[in-house]
């Protein structure tokens, strides 16, 4: 017993990390979401426990929070440098808008040849039910201090300058989205407009330099320490009614609002 102990501890350990699923800070218009509080302790673990040789993160998203992204990309960027324990990301179907933000928090990207990735944009998506309302007969009343407070209230007429209030928000956010990959990606982007909203698929998104390559992940991290790499999962745990499969209104809505992600990038 203690030949077969030892033997493991001479092998070489990558630590694995799944982030799949929409980016929320939670609620109920997330299913079972990827933010920083529920990764924190995952995280921990997986850079420090067992003195890994490197984190490979296998991320397959659509998106979502930009605020939890990025709180999600700099845990991981301070747990590299307080470790130094380097990074590798590995894209499965999607990595984009957020998705891709998080693997640019890895030291190399790598793709599967039809993995879709990009996608640098901010976009805002809502209804309009002022119409039906009216059709109904029915009176909404909404009283508030400040101009502002009801900012694109669904249930109004849209405001000309309420759609350039919320468009300046956005180009706040898509700034700082655009600063994370040039300085992430430094010197390997083409010389192009890469933040358009534009998405790339397995080799394209290698060319334009979002992507280090075409790779899997066990063949990849065998390659690179050896055959005999100890490849240990860190998942996120589940409640106990999401292992049972006992679901609720809450996780309908969920389901809903992540179908609409994922339709986006035609999955």
């Amino acid at each position: 017993m203690q030949s077969i102990l030892n033997r493991l501890r001479s092998r070489p350990t990558v630590s694995v990390v799944r982030l799949s699923g929409v980016i929320a800070s939670g609620g109920v218009f997330a299913s079972n979401p990827l933010n920083d509080a529920g990764l924190a302790t995952l995280l921990e673990r997986a850079f420090r426990k067992g003195k890994p040789k490197a984190v490979a993160l296998v991320i397959n998203s659509p998106g979502g929070s930009p605020v939890q992204s990025s709180l999600i990309g700099a845990r991981i960027r301070r747990l590299s440098t307080e470790t130094k324990v380097p990074v590798y990301a590995f894209c499965e179907d999607v990595a984009a808008s957020g998705g891709y933000w998080l693997a640019s928090a890895a030291d190399q990207i790598y793709v599967d040849a039809s993995s879709i990735v990009g996608s640098i944009g901010v976009i805002s998506a809502s209804f309009g039910f002022h119409e039906l309302l009216e059709k109904q007969g029915i009176e909404r009343r909404v009283h508030t201090a400040g101009e502002n407070k009801s900012l694109m209230d669904p249930f109004r007429p849209e405001k000309p300058e309420e759609v350039e209030r919320l468009k300046a928000l956005q180009l706040v956010i898509h700034k700082n989205f655009k600063q994370q990959i040039t300085a992430r990606r430094a010197g390997k982007l083409a010389d192009r407009d890469l933040f358009t909203g534009e998405i790339w698929v397995g080799q394209d998104a290698i060319d334009v330099g979002l992507a280090d390559g075409v790779a899997h992940m066990v063949p990849k991290m065998k390659e690179m320490f050896g055959d005999k790499v100890n490849l240990v999962l860190h998942g996120q745990r589940r409640s106990l009614f999401q292992r049972l499969g006992i679901g609720s209104a809450g996780d309908v809505l969920a389901g809903i609002e992540d179908r609409a992600l994922w339709s986006r990038y035609g999955l």
